[in-house]
Formats: C-alpha cells, structure tokens, sequence
C-alpha cells in the first residue's frame, strides 16, 4: 500500500514540475550606476555643455535599455566633482561616469582599474570672471590676489597653465577652494577677488555682479579643459555587450547634440540644469555644436591627456608619473560609429590642433 502512495506521489509531483507549476526564479535586475562630475543649480541632478548632460537629460541610457526590464539606469551627480567620482570608482560604486582630465589622471596614477571610452565635453573652455571694483584688468593682475577654483578638477589644472602662460605660478596668488555655489556666492559678496569657472560666471557678468576678463575660447587650445566617459574595468570586462550598448547610447546623445538643427532644443534640454537659456547660448557663441560635442578619441585629445599629466606632476598634482598605455579604449567607440553610419560625421584633429583627412 504504501509503495504504491508513494509511486502516485512520485508521478503526481513529475506532472507538477512539467507543468511548470513552480514559478522560476526571477532574475536579480543589473543596475548601470553612472556618475557625472558636476552638479545643476541648487543640486538639480542634471548638468549642461556636454553630450553626457544631454544624454542624462534626454534620457538616452534609459531608451537604449527600455526593452530591458532587468536593466536599470542610475545617475549620481556629484558636487565634489572629479575627486568625487573616483571615490566612487575606487569603492566599485560607479560603472561609468562623465570626468574631466585631472582627476580621471589622478584616478589612474592611484591605480584605479578603468577604461577611457569617448570624449565627452572634450573642448570646454574656461572662464576668468573678477569681482566688481576689483581694479584687475589681466591675468598679470592677479598677483598676490585671492583666486577661486576647485581642486582637483580640469578647471584646477586648465587655470594653473593660464597662469603660467602669463607668468605667475599657483602661489603666487591665494587660492580658494571652491565649488560653483561657493564661487557665485564669494566672488557677489567680494569675498575673493577673482574666480575661474564656465557658465556660473558668464551668468554672474550678465547680471552686472561680476566682470569676465578673460576665456581660453579663441586662445591657444591647449588650455581648454578635457573630458570624457569613464568605465570601470572591472565592469566592462563582465558586461562586454552592455558596455556597448551603453558607449552607443552616448554616441546617440553625441551625435544629436552636434546636430545645428537641434541648438534651440539642446539648449532647452540642458535648461534642466537650471542654467538660463541666454547664458548656454553665449557659452556656445561662434563655436559649431559638431565640434564642441565630438566624442573622438583622436590624436589631439590623446596629445592632450599626455600633456596633461606631465604639467599634472610638474605643477604637484600628482606625485607620480601616469601610465596612459592601454587606458584609451577606442574598440567599442568605433564599433557605435560605424554601425550608425557616423564615420565621417565628425571632423578629427592631430596632435597639433589641425583638422586630418577623414
């Protein structure tokens, strides 16, 4: 008797299991943590200016992986900007992440495990803004006078070779470390005489609270700023595919950014950030969207991030020297532009700032 309960059981639990009456197991969902260097206006968590921003801001990421229900995007905006970010990746907190040049070189000469993928911002320029009465006219003025600037972004090190192309060194003025609220806020109050910045200065100028006295735009190119998406190895070696599709959507919001039909909508989309209208447009002012928004890894942005850790030690940013072999990642770049049809989208620079043959 017992057998045969047993026999019924056995074959009873057989049909169960091929009716598929035990649900499977759901599958755990992959969270893409991105972070981005910079903040928006009051902690707004957006920003402006690259095709990283529009890619947050138009929600690029989130449509490539829409499909995708055990996919899910999250962005962290940091007001420590770059030293923030490689926290971030240091404590494996971060996939990916839009970083400028210092601190992405910093990053790399304390041994954090990443790839550079595409330019992003590649070609921002910097701004000197005085504060009102100030009596500075130039850069030679700033002897001796109190500087704003955040430490250890690619605003720090841009500022430093401004200063050096006109003869003064960091010391020899009094610098203060500042985000971009505390900038806004010492440079109305005159709590400091000068400040370097982008877009919260150009603003300041426009309200008649400050006076902009000098822009790397126009000036030799390499004192502008660099930029780029950042990934963690670690990560892109687990996900390969992922990755691409990641690289892919950026690429997208590259490529509608460079877009001159699209300036209005752009400038509307990065509004978002807080930043008015008019200030974007004349951040933007004589420059070809195409050109400011090239996500290339060309010869010039390489020469750059070159030159950029060699000034990096020799101004004691860095106390080592930084291995940029096999850092730059073109592979999935690449791979986006040719599948989209972008190849000869945008214009290619050498190390010596000259457009090459496609």
């Amino acid at each position: 008797m017992i057998p045969g309960i047993i026999t019924r059981l056995a074959a009873g639990l057989a049909l169960l299991v091929a009716a598929g009456s035990f649900p499977a197991k759901a599958e755990e969902p992959l969270v893409i943590h991105v972070g981005y260097a910079a903040i928006g206006v009051d902690n707004r968590p957006y920003s402006e200016g690259t095709s990283a921003a529009t890619a947050r801001a138009g929600e690029f990421l989130e449509k490539e992986f829409a499909s995708d229900p055990n996919i899910k995007i999250e962005w962290t905006f940091f007001k420590g900007a770059g030293p923030a970010v490689n926290e971030g990746f240091a404590n494996d907190q971060l996939d990916f992440a839009y970083q400028g040049d210092l601190p992405s070189l910093i990053g790399r000469a304390t041994g954090l495990k990443t790839k550079y993928l595409l330019a992003s911002g590649a070609r921002k320029p910097l701004y000197l803004a005085v504060a009102k009465d100030s009596g500075i006219k130039s850069i030679e003025d700033l002897k001796g006078r109190k500087i704003a600037l955040q430490r250890g972004t690619n605003g720090h090190l841009a500022a430093i070779k401004v200063l050096e192309a006109h003869g003064l060194k960091e010391r020899d003025v009094q610098v203060v470390n500042l985000d971009s609220a505390g900038t806004v806020a010492a440079l109305t109050s005159k709590d400091i005489d000068a400040a370097f910045g982008d877009t919260q200065l150009i603003n300041l100028a426009a309200k008649g609270a400050a006076d902009v006295i000098y822009t790397t735009k126009g000036d030799d190119p390499r004192f502008g700023r660099n930029a780029g998406i950042i990934g963690r190895q670690a990560f892109i070696d687990a996900h390969p595919e992922i990755t691409q599709r990641v690289v892919d959507a950026f690429v997208k919001a590259a490529k509608w950014s460079s877009d001159e039909p699209n300036r209005a909508d752009l400038f509307e989309l990065w509004h978002k950030s807080g930043t008015a209208i008019p200030i974007l447009e004349e951040y933007f002012k004589g420059d070809a969207l195409a050109y400011r928004n090239s996500p290339l890894i060309d010869d010039l942005l390489v020469s750059q991030y070159k030159e950029q850790a060699i000034k990096s030690k020799e101004f004691g940013l860095i106390r080592r020297d930084v291995d940029l072999e096999g850092w730059f990642d073109p592979t999935y770049l690449n791979s986006a532009i040719e599948r989209l049809g972008l190849k000869n989208f945008w214009q290619g620079y050498g190390a010596d700032g000259k457009p090459v043959a496609s």
